[in-house]
């Protein structure tokens, strides 16, 4: 038997948080909790994003439905007959879904007394860093919030773009991080032929990759990016799920996956694979989260070849603990079970 229940929680940012966008000071999200009969449970969160036709308010209308599901097979060791049935119920809200994926994964791994990426057999020696944001803002403050996160030991970098300062804003980062590694994310905010022009600018400044230069709705523009770009691409918004890692294959170097954005843990390990088998490099990425979903995340790390698993470092505040990616090291535990976030 599982029982199931759900809390939203409102956690403010450490800094204003913009991209082309908009600007976010808090991040809402909704805590889910799975107990099972002998009183051990697994944490899961959601973080919605309308960009993806989700809020916290949709989340907490599907997830009596989830958690009914959840509570019908009550079994937390099925989980892929549970996700199958919730997929069934709920074919949209991949947040709310990926909340209570987490939280059984959580609760699985603790009962059987092993760390998440154990019970998958992964190598925990073979983790990426994360890269660490750096939203959009005014050209000195920009220059401070790198400044912190090279002094924090950050050693890559993810910088906002999509302004008509990006070179100044460049310039600012690459000053106060030389020997950096740097990614720039535009979050759809170019056309194809800026992008073009662009990516000579991104490579001068030895940027690493781009993510998203363009408007997902426009395939034949990423293509035609991807064509001519100095740097690799990466796309973000253009993949949900697994059915359009095919679609992109042609057009891009690496795809970005996020839970919050396909619907739970399993789900992104077809995706990842599925993005191998078509010879793309693959980084798992996050909205604004809790350390109960950040935490679930940095498990599946042994994967991937980046990650940029840093929202909950930009929090002030947390209702939960998580793994220590203080220095942009994902270091998965060997001494605590399930996915190692807990309730503060």
């Amino acid at each position: 038997m599982i029982s199931g229940e759900f809390e939203r929680v409102s956690l403010p940012l450490a800094d204003a948080f913009t991209i082309s966008r908009g600007t976010q000071e808090e991040a809402e999200n909704v805590v889910v909790r799975l107990t099972d009969e002998g009183g051990m449970t697994g944490h899961g969160a959601a973080a919605p994003s309308p960009h993806y036709g989700e809020t916290v308010e949709t989340v907490e209308a599907v997830l009596p439905a989830l958690l009914e599901e959840v509570e019908s097979v009550g079994d937390p060791h099925a989980i892929e007959r549970i996700e199958r049935r919730m997929e069934a119920r709920v074919r949209k809200n991949p947040a709310a879904r990926a909340a209570v994926s987490i939280a059984l994964h959580d609760l699985a791994a603790k009962r059987l007394g092993v760390p998440l990426y154990r019970l998958w057999g992964l190598d925990a020696d073979e983790c990426p860093p994360t890269s660490f944001t750096i939203g959009l803002d005014s050209t000195e403050r920009v220059r401070e919030k790198t400044e912190a996160a090279v002094e924090a030991g950050y050693p890559v970098l993810k910088l906002k773009l999509g302004t008509n300062r990006d070179e100044e804003l460049l310039d600012a980062v690459r000053e106060a991080a030389p020997d950096a590694t740097l990614r720039v994310d535009a979050n759809e905010a170019w056309t194809p032929r800026e992008a073009v022009e662009k990516s000579q600018l991104l490579a001068d400044h030895d940027v690493e990759f781009v993510e998203q230069p363009v408007p997902a709705e426009h395939p034949d523009g990423l293509r035609y990016v991807y064509e001519r770009s100095k740097v690799p691409v990466a796309v973000d918004e253009s993949v949900e799920t697994l059915t359009d890692v095919p679609q992109v294959a042609d057009a891009c170097d690496i795809v970005n996956l996020k839970l919050m954005k396909c619907g739970g843990l399993s789900e992104a390990q077809r995706m990842i694979h599925a993005a191998r088998a078509h010879g793309l490099e693959v980084m798992l990425g996050c909205m604004v989260e809790t350390n109960a979903a950040i935490a679930a995340a940095c498990h599946l790390a042994p994967l991937l070849d980046y990650a940029d698993l840093d929202g909950a470092l930009l929090l002030d505040e947390d209702v939960y603990d998580g793994l220590d990616l203080s220095d942009g090291e994902i270091r998965l535990p060997d001494d605590r079970s399930g996915t190692g976030a807990s309730p503060i």
